[in-house]
Parts: C-alpha cells; sequence; structure tokens
C-alpha cells in the first residue's frame, strides 16, 4: 500500500511531493516553506526517512536540507552535483528503501546535467509511480537553456532521449509525478492536464510523438524568456539553504515609507491593481498579491535592492513574505500595513484604468504613445502597429527611451502592466493602465500586426 500526497505551490507552477506507505515516507523536491511538508506528514502520521532532489532547481529555493536537518531525514543528491553540504550521493541504478517502498534511481539529463527521477515501487508490485522533476512532464519536457547557450542543444538532445528511456523502461500504468510543469517557467512549452501516466504520456508528450531532430529544432524555437532571478537560485540551492524565518518585518512608519521611497528603494504595495491605481502612496509600485506574485516581483526588482512591503493588514504581508521565501527573498528591509492614506503622510498619487474597447475607441492615440510590456515571444506573435516594446523586467531602467505623452501601458492580462504603469507613475509620467485580456483587443477593433 502506498499514497502520493502533492503539495501543490500554485504561484511558481511547481509541485512536491510526500510519498508514504502508512509508517515511512519520502518527500521530493520540498519547497523551501517545510512547514507544509512537515504538516502532511503529520496529517498521514508517517516519518519521513528520505529527501530527494530531482535536481539543483533553477526556480525556487529549495527546502530539502532544512527538511532533512529537522527531520533527521536522508538528504539525497547526485553524485554528480557540486554541493557544499553533507548528502546521501546517489546516482544511476542506486536503490533507496524506505520502509516497504523501493525507489529506483535513474538518470535522466536534460533539464540539468545531473537530474534524476526516481522509480517508486510498492513491495511485490513493482513500478507504481516514477517522479519525473523537469524531465517528462505533462506533454511536454522541461526546458534545457538554464545552463548556458552552448549547453543547450547537447541538453535538449539528452532530454529527448531522457523522456524516451522512460517510456522504455516503465509499463504503461506507472504514475507520472512531475515538480515542474503546471505553470512554471521551466517547462519548456505550455502543459495540459494534472495527472498522467507513462501510458498516456507516449501518446501525448512531444519527445515521445516526434523524431529527434524535429524535437530539437522545436523546443529551442520555441524557448522564450525566463525570470531574470533564476540564476540565483542554483547557487543558493547549491550552498544549502536553511529554513526561512517567516516572522512578519518590523513596521515601518510613514516617514520611513517616504525616506524608503525618496532614496529609490522598491516600497511594493500588495493591493488589487484597481485599487492602486484608484489610490495609492506616491512613488510606490504595485505588485499585486497572487499566484504570480513572487514570480514577477523577483522577474522586476533588481536583486538584493532593499524591499519594502505594504498590505492592508498583516496577513496580507506575511503571505508576501512566505511567496517570498521561496526564491530567496527573506531579508526585508521593512513592511507596513494598514489603510494606505494613514501611511501616506499626504503623498498620495492615481492614474486612470481602461480596457481595450476603451482604447479602441480612442484609436489611434492622439499625442500620447501605447507601451506593450509583454515577453518577446507574445510581442512577435501580435502586437498593435505603432507600439512601444518594453518587457516589464527592462522597464525601470529603459523608462527614459518611452516617447512623450501619456502612455496607455497593457500586457496580456493586466497583472504585468499594473507593474509597468507604476514603475512609470513614479518616474513622473501620465499613466493609463490596461487592464484587460489581450484577446479582447481584436475584438475591440484594434489592428493587431506581426510586422516590426
Amino acid at each position: 500500500m502506498h499514497e502520493v500526497v502533492t503539495i501543490e505551490t500554485t504561484g511558481l507552477g511547481d509541485r512536491s511531493y510526500l510519498a508514504h506507505d502508512g509508517t515511512a515516507a519520502i518527500v521530493i523536491d520540498p519547497q523551501r516553506d517545510i512547514d507544509r511538508v512537515r504538516a502532511a506528514a503529520d496529517a498521514a502520521e508517517v516519518t519521513i526517512t528520505h529527501v530527494l532532489e530531482t535536481h539543483i532547481h533553477n526556480d525556487y529555493v529549495t527546502g530539502g536540507l532544512a527538511l532533512a536537518e529537522a527531520t533527521g531525514a536522508r538528504y539525497v543528491v547526485a553524485a554528480s552535483e557540486d554541493v557544499d553540504f553533507d548528502r546521501t550521493a546517489v546516482g544511476d541504478g542506486d536503490q533507496i528503501d524506505a520502509g516497504s517502498l523501493g525507489i529506483r534511481v535513474m538518470a535522466t539529463p536534460g533539464h540539468t546535467p545531473g537530474h534524476l527521477s526516481y522509480v517508486l515501487s510498492d513491495g511485490t508490485e513493482g513500478p507504481v509511480a516514477v517522479f519525473t522533476g523537469g524531465s517528462m512532464l505533462f506533454g511536454a519536457v522541461g526546458r534545457t537553456d538554464l545552463i548556458s547557450p552552448a549547453d543547450t542543444e547537447p541538453l535538449t538532445r539528452a532530454q529527448y532521449r531522457s523522456v524516451r528511456l522512460l517510456a522504455t523502461e516503465l509499463p504503461d500504468q506507472v504514475a507520472v509525478y512531475p515538480t515542474h510543469g503546471f505553470g512554471s517557467f521551466c517547462s519548456a512549452t505550455p502543459t495540459t492536464g494534472g495527472a498522467s501516466t507513462i501510458g498516456a504520456q507516449r501518446l501525448a508528450n512531444l519527445a515521445l510523438t516526434s523524431d529527434e531532430d524535429a524535437f530539437v529544432k522545436d523546443l529551442v524555437a520555441g524557448l522564450t524568456a525566463y525570470p531574470r532571478y533564476y540564476k540565483h537560485m542554483g547557487p543558493a540551492n547549491r550552498r544549502g539553504p536553511a529554513a526561512p524565518d517567516l516572522t512578519v518585518p518590523r513596521r515601518a512608519h510613514p516617514a520611513e515609507l517616504r525616506r524608503r521611497i525618496d532614496n529609490g528603494e522598491w516600497v511594493v504595495d500588495l493591493r488589487q491593481r484597481r485599487a492602486f491605481a484608484a489610490s495609492h502612496i506616491s512613488g510606490t509600485i504595485s505588485v499585486e498579491l497572487g499566484d504570480p506574485f513572487a514570480t514577477y516581483l523577483g522577474w522586476t526588482m533588481p536583486w538584493g535592492q532593499p524591499l519594502t512591503l505594504i498590505g492592508d493588514h498583516q496577513d496580507q504581508v506575511a503571505e508576501a513574505c512566505r511567496q517570498l521565501a521561496r526564491i530567496g527573498i527573506d531579508r526585508l528591509a521593512a513592511a507596513a500595513a494598514g489603510p494606505h492614506r494613514e501611511l501616506a503622510d499626504g503623498q498620495t498619487g492615481h492614474y486612470e484604468v481602461r480596457d481595450f474597447p476603451a482604447l479602441a475607441a480612442g484609436w489611434p492615440v492622439a499625442g500620447g504613445v501605447v507601451l506593450d510590456v509583454r515577453r518577446p515571444d507574445e510581442w512577435h506573435a501580435g502586437h498593435l502597429p505603432g507600439a512601444v516594446h518594453i518587457p516589464f523586467w527592462e522597464l525601470e531602467r529603459r523608462a527614459a527611451e518611452v516617447p512623450p505623452g501619456e502612455v496607455w501601458v497593457h500586457c496580456a492580462s493586466g497583472f504585468r502592466a499594473s507593474i509597468g504603469a507604476s514603475l512609470l507613475d513614479r518616474a513622473g509620467r501620465q499613466v493609463v493602465h490596461v487592464d484587460d485580456d489581450w484577446e479582447h483587443a481584436a475584438r475591440a477593433g484594434l489592428p493587431v500586426t506581426t510586422e516590426g
């Protein structure tokens, strides 16, 4: 008998797993806030004996070492990885036993050079599940460009062969449990579904439905931009990160908030983006607290800059701190909670929020500019003629490139546009935040082109 408990981290598009036999448990790819994993183990009344990493992660700071130290479990990491901590080093073909569960290690390079998958067997049943990390995803594979440009094609070919190895060696009924692929930028292409098996992947996975050269060509051509903070995750994970301190930072009073804003620091308002537009402390930046929060804040903010959070209440700030700790931002300068007008010390700002039909009604924009802050691949797939394109993560340093006049800022849903609009508002520009889905642009009668 075995059970697999999924611990979802929707904000990063990842899953961690607790697999157990009713007594002993293994954990695969835990996020840094390990209290969620420990709560799952307590609920199942099992003892964690092993913590397994499929690879050195590039999209989050692992909780693996901290969890192993807190529970007395063995920390299992690929022998091929250069790390600064003690671990149980494993390689292809090694066997791990946890109670009645058996785990076979399979080398599946591609997402990273040292990537491993773990095949779970339950007593005499044989293989019942495989934890594939960033190798075989649901209909897709993990991206292969996170190491270096020179390594991308060799890793893509290795990824193709690794997925095929899994399909060759494992029976159809084996359940597939990937870490990435639920919105994570670690997925090379979009994934489909919330559950799968080896048999289902034989029919759906792009590495199993095309030849190697076509797979390599299509995957490499389709790779898009990924968050800038990724480059800091691997080094942190090789050092062996400690458990985060999830206590809310000390409270900043209005005078300190103003001083930090005037010094050019990032003071981030967590409120709903339309509430921010209606009224906010002047000089603050809007990053609405929701699933994309940590990804887009970490992508946009200069790494290592002092960060202060402002929320309606302490619980909002606490949730933001938890999300940020997962990507290694856990030493905040300060925080504040309460009605923003009480924190503003009389200095507030606002700007308009409109939609694509409103933009269409005044098209072309007279005396102003349309600013598209989406990724380059989104821009090339279709954009408004004459629009200025500056990806949201480049806007702070490139704000001077935005032509004079009122700036209508849009993205694909309104979330990234809210960051962009607030950055320009902080820079003293007159902005309009287009809070709308991109698919509504053409429906509203706006021209969409792929030229330029």
